[in-house]
């Protein structure tokens, strides 16, 4: 085993957009640090994922460091309509005049996580934060003193703390003895990207539309969200689909030529089929305190809300913020806990999120009569009272509240 000679009293595991912002988050507060990445710096990383940034996550980014919210702002998309239908009708619409937020930062912003890696990347460059590609942690041994971490190119490596942001499969997780708990979707989800290389110049149509059982996808729901260089389309399965099926390019073209029209028909990008997970760790936090858990190595939440990156930066802020107090507490005392505050104010944050996602979940897969009936009810009132197409369309996403702890932003 060869000993890395690093001088950073932090690690992160984890080179996603999670992991570089706890290392962009640690550098604002003076602390310097490495990144530790499984994958190497070719990595394919494919489809749009992640594109719904929230205004609080963008304030974030730009507090932490100064450029790269208002880059990911002139990056992506701020789309002025929300419409929703019903069986084909529609049941809501509304534009806005102006994305509103605060100075140069609006509500959202739509852009292919890609895009936001990218930019990610260009500032640790510039800040001279190392990653540290093709260096899977393979285990992780923390004591009251610090933590050990030994890498799969035979590395062994010390830090006083370690952030795991090393996704869903998360080693460190695993290595620190924290337990996923919760369930997943019962219905599967196809989510594809539609190229369209006008959208970024005026594009006419740019709009979020959500269709509840939409005759042109037989009775699935539909969702339709732009984002820059395309549109994201959602479709729910119902019982009886065979998702490897559906998702294969013959269908998937048929899907976008009858939802958007036989002018996208040939600008299918990228298809994938998930069932969602909704769990979270067990705990958050090693029992030395010298672990933190961020982002999808803590949570998996369903996507309704855009909750899953947006909450992993928060998760991945309020690490750092934590740490560095820790680094400069005058007692092990109070470095513990600073550590437990984190643990116990992010676990609040995403019970809350997994709650959240879960109603939206819930709420779209399941057939319970009095949810069926409601959705009805509030379809045939809509053209009558706004307020009941506004449920209609607010519903899908979940509650629009934010957890019940203070100074976290949304997430």
């Amino acid at each position: 085993m060869c000993a890395n000679t690093t001088d950073a009293p932090v690690l992160v595991a984890g080179a996603g957009p999670v992991g570089m912002t706890a290392a962009l988050a640690l550098h604002a507060r003076g602390i310097e640090t490495a990144i530790l990445e499984a994958d190497p710096e070719d990595r394919d990383r494919s489809g749009s994922r992640a594109i719904y940034v929230h205004g609080s996550t963008l304030r974030t980014l730009e507090r932490i460091r100064p450029g790269l919210g208002t880059d990911l702002v002139d990056e992506g998309l701020v789309w002025p309509t929300r419409r929703t239908l019903y069986k084909g009708e529609e049941v809501f619409n509304r534009t806005y005049d102006s994305p509103g937020g605060s100075g140069d930062i609006p509500h959202f912003t739509s852009v292919p996580q890609v895009v936001t890696e990218q930019y990610m990347l260009d500032a640790l460059e510039d800040i001279g934060i190392d990653i540290h590609w093709e260096s899977e942690v393979v285990s992780v041994d923390s004591s009251s003193e610090g933590v050990t971490v030994e890498t799969d190119d035979g590395q062994e490596w010390e830090a006083e703390y370690v952030v795991g942001a090393d996704g869903g499969g998360s080693t460190v997780r695993k290595e620190i003895g924290a337990n996923f708990e919760g369930d997943q979707s019962e219905n599967a989800f196809i989510i594809a990207d539609v190229e369209d290389e006008e959208i970024n110049d005026g594009h006419p149509d740019l709009e979020r539309m959500f269709h509840y059982d939409a005759p042109e996808a037989d009775g699935r729901n539909v969702l339709l969200v732009p984002f820059t260089g395309g549109w994201r389309l959602d479709i729910q399965c119902i019982e009886g689909d065979d998702p490897e099926d559906l998702s294969s390019d013959e269908r998937m073209r048929e899907f976008v030529r009858d939802v958007m029209g036989e002018e996208y028909e040939d600008k299918l990008k990228w298809v994938s089929s998930y069932h969602f997970l909704q769990v979270m760790a067990d705990t958050f936090v090693d029992d030395h305190r010298r672990v933190l858990l961020a982002g999808e190595a803590a949570h998996l939440l369903a996507p309704f809300g855009a909750r899953g990156m947006n909450s992993g930066i928060a998760d991945a802020d309020e690490a750092a913020s934590a740490i560095a107090v820790a680094l400069n507490a005058r007692t092990e005392a109070v470095a513990r806990d600073e550590v437990e505050l984190y643990a116990a104010r992010r676990e609040k944050a995403a019970e809350y999120n997994l709650n959240a996602a879960g109603q939206a979940l819930e709420y779209l897969q399941g057939d319970d009569p009095a949810t069926v009936l409601r959705k009805e009810v509030a379809a045939e009132m809509s053209e009558y009272f706004e307020t009941a197409g506004e449920w209609l369309d607010d519903a899908p996403y979940g509650p629009h509240g934010a957890p019940p702890i203070v100074s976290t932003g949304s997430y």
